[in-house]
């Protein structure tokens, strides 16, 4: 025999797969969103102004109807969505299914109110929270990065 035989699977130490890469970004994407919701919802608690760089319309878009659910800052349910993404994500390293369930009904749900709130920002407040595009910009990347996921890894 001229060729080279491998054995089965050699090769897969050297190189990790690239659901266990998407994960570890996704893990990564989750902890920038816990960040920027963690400073949102302290400065909604402790009523000070967000730091928007001169730009007022971004006060507007906080200190609105929408930026509270009933008494809960909105701020605080993404700060929730974020730790149970990171959360999952790191727990889908290990070959967790049910983490993998759980964090794309997460992130298909934060998708969702995404698409509400950027609605809001742009056809009802007519004005634009930093803050809020950045988390729109971080859950899109998100679902994007969980839709091209390759099936056949995700559940090895």
């Amino acid at each position: 025999m001229a060729g080279r035989q491998e054995m089965p699977g050699a090769g897969r130490a050297a190189r990790p797969d690239a659901a266990r890469i998407v994960y570890w970004i996704v893990a990564l994407l989750a902890l920038a969103g816990l960040a920027d919701a963690l400073y949102l919802t302290v400065l909604d608690l402790t009523g000070q102004a967000a730091a928007c760089g001169g730009s007022a319309s971004c006060s507007e878009v906080l200190s609105s109807k929408y930026s509270h659910f009933g008494p809960v800052p909105v701020a605080a349910l993404g700060l929730l969505a974020y730790f149970t993404v990171f959360s999952c994500a790191i727990l889908a390293l290990f070959g967790r299914g049910t983490a993998r369930l759980i964090l794309n009904l997460t992130v298909t749900l934060m998708f969702l109110g995404t698409l509400w709130f950027v609605y809001v920002q742009a056809f009802i407040l007519h004005q634009y929270c930093r803050y809020c595009l950045l988390s729109a910009a971080l859950t899109f990347f998100l679902a994007g990065l969980l839709i091209v996921t390759p099936a056949n890894q995700a559940r090895d």
